[in-house]
């Protein structure tokens, strides 16, 4: 068995955090997972949760970029998920990590999974083609789609810096386009932002802050726009 450590950033995440953990304990028989989740200040009842889904937890700035940096730094094992806590990974997801990891080739590079939206609009269909196609284009996979890669070779890389925004990016931009690796699950994810921002809007606005971050805007002004 492999060890891996599964990061989760929150923030008022007891909503989705449970379903989030217990599809890890659920679908995974051949990884031995250390779940840490790294709050960021919630008051929701997130942390209670967490700790009865037996995680560890460790509190951090509300950055994500810093929460993800901290909860790296709480374990030990070679190996690193990183997972939002709105996400849950489809069936196989165990077996394509336990893959990944046991190639010799893959330890200097990092894998993420297809984005698919916890929603029947065919809107969502359309958003999860222009992810694919952006991730074969440019090889940009966001957070939302999970990203597992060797310890060693995340601190190599510098780790998760204390970013509001684009902490994302800013890594698998580090990992470079040839050393990233789409893995064959799905991870699933919450529709609630493109559905209450709209199908149309949010892609609009995220494009926007990339451009924006890659002509050099800083990530604390990038933060007001997205939000």
């Amino acid at each position: 068995m492999t060890d891996l450590d599964v990061v989760i950033p929150t923030l008022n995440a007891a909503a989705s955090l449970e379903r989030t953990i217990a599809s890890l304990r659920d679908n995974c028989r051949q990884l031995r997972l250390c779940i840490i989740v790294c709050d960021g200040g919630s008051h929701d009842g997130t942390v209670s949760i967490a700790r009865r889904a037996d995680a560890t937890v460790v509190t951090a700035l509300a950055s994500r970029g810093c929460q993800l940096a901290t909860g790296a730094a709480a374990g030990r094992a070679d190996w690193l998920l990183f997972l939002h806590a709105d996400t849950t990974l489809g069936a196989g997801w165990a077996e394509e990590i336990d893959s990944f990891m046991t190639k010799p080739a893959n330890i200097d590079k990092a894998g993420f999974f297809r984005l698919r939206f916890d929603s029947p609009d065919p809107r969502a269909r359309r958003i999860e083609r222009l992810v694919s196609w952006r991730c074969k284009r440019f090889g940009l996979p966001y957070g939302d789609q999970g990203l597992v890669l060797a310890r060693a070779f995340y601190q190599r890389l510098g780790g998760f810096r204390s970013l509001p925004l684009m902490e994302d990016v800013d890594l698998v931009r580090r990992v470079g386009r040839h050393s990233l690796v789409a893995l064959k699950a799905d991870a699933i994810t919450s529709p609630r932002r493109y559905e209450k921002d709209g199908w149309f809007a949010r892609p609009i606005r995220n494009l926007s802050c990339l451009a924006l971050y890659f002509v050099g805007m800083p990530p604390t002004l990038l933060q007001r726009l997205y939000r």
